[in-house]
């Protein structure tokens, strides 16, 4: 018997009420299906996961062939395992066999409103596409409807300073409470508005890579590139000329290469490949 509220067991004793009547408000899904039959078990994680996401929108009955013979065969199933929609107490709809999650889809489309989609998924979504000024207004919404959502508020505070608004930024970091500006979310934006204050004044990375060619250890050139690299997301680049700093000096501007490293793997995270990689040359060149 599974946990969910939109997931239960049909027997011949509840068939009537919780399939049949309960169809008259909500569509009911009927998977008959049975312990030994391998295609059964390929469907049933598919028709839970889409159950869990409409939150509602059906209900997901499950009739154990084997235990309900009588009822599997008042149902008119010859094959496993057998999928039936049932709604305002008719058969609308069905297939047989495993169907892939999108042709699944397709039956549910017709039949079922779809779930409504998260608004801050959404704006991840967009965000991640490169449209900000979407991400934007979809955030700037739910910060409105819930000025205590500190993830939301957060990721505002990002996308401000994305556009250059970096005293908006700031000003969101300082209204933290103290515990939040401990949390990875906070730490990782203090770091990017950091990184964006440096960069106002970068020559271009063209100039740099020339004053690199003609001297492979100049700090300067190999700070302010690194600056580049991190403001372009290729951080492996970024940690890599830092590192090439500290060989060439370790003490230019009191030690700003491993001040910087150190920013760029709050950043990103322990759980960041590149960051495991040039920590342990950190610590290598360190000892």
């Amino acid at each position: 018997m599974s946990n969910s509220p939109y997931i239960f067991d049909a027997t011949a004793d509840n068939f009537q009420e919780k399939v049949m009547d309960a169809s008259a408000t909500t569509p009911i899904l009927v998977d008959v299906w049975a312990d030994w039959c391998a295609p059964c078990k390929q469907l049933m994680p598919i028709l839970q996961k889409l159950a869990e996401e409409y939150q509602g929108g059906f209900q997901l009955a499950k009739v154990n062939a084997d235990e309900q013979q009588e009822l599997t065969a008042s149902l008119g199933v010859r094959s496993l395992p057998t999928v039936i929609l049932v709604k305002d107490g008719q058969a609308v709809d069905g297939f047989n066999g495993a169907l892939p999650e999108s042709e699944i889809r397709k039956v549910l489309e017709k039949h079922v409103e779809a779930p409504a989609e998260d608004p801050y998924e959404k704006a991840q979504a967009l965000w991640e596409a490169g449209d900000i000024e979407g991400a934007l207004a979809i955030l700037t919404e739910m910060n409105q409807k819930d000025p205590e959502n500190l993830d939301v508020l957060i990721d505002l505070a990002q996308l401000k300073a994305e556009q250059g608004d970096l005293e908006t930024a700031e000003q969101v970091l300082n209204s933290l409470p103290p515990e939040e500006k401990l949390q990875h979310k906070a730490r990782q934006l203090a770091a990017r508005v950091k990184f964006l204050k440096q960069s106002g004044e970068l020559p271009p990375e063209a100039e740099l890579v020339a004053k690199l060619e003609a001297n492979p250890k100049d700090p300067e050139a190999l700070h302010q590139l690194s600056l580049h690299k991190v403001l372009q997301e290729q951080n492996a680049e970024a940690m890599d000329l830092l590192i090439r700093l500290m060989q060439a000096d370790g003490g230019y501007k009191d030690g700003i290469a491993k001040t910087t490293l150190v920013e760029l793997f709050e950043k990103l995270g322990n759980n960041n490949p590149d960051v495991r990689t040039y920590r342990r040359k950190l610590y290598t060149l360190m000892h």
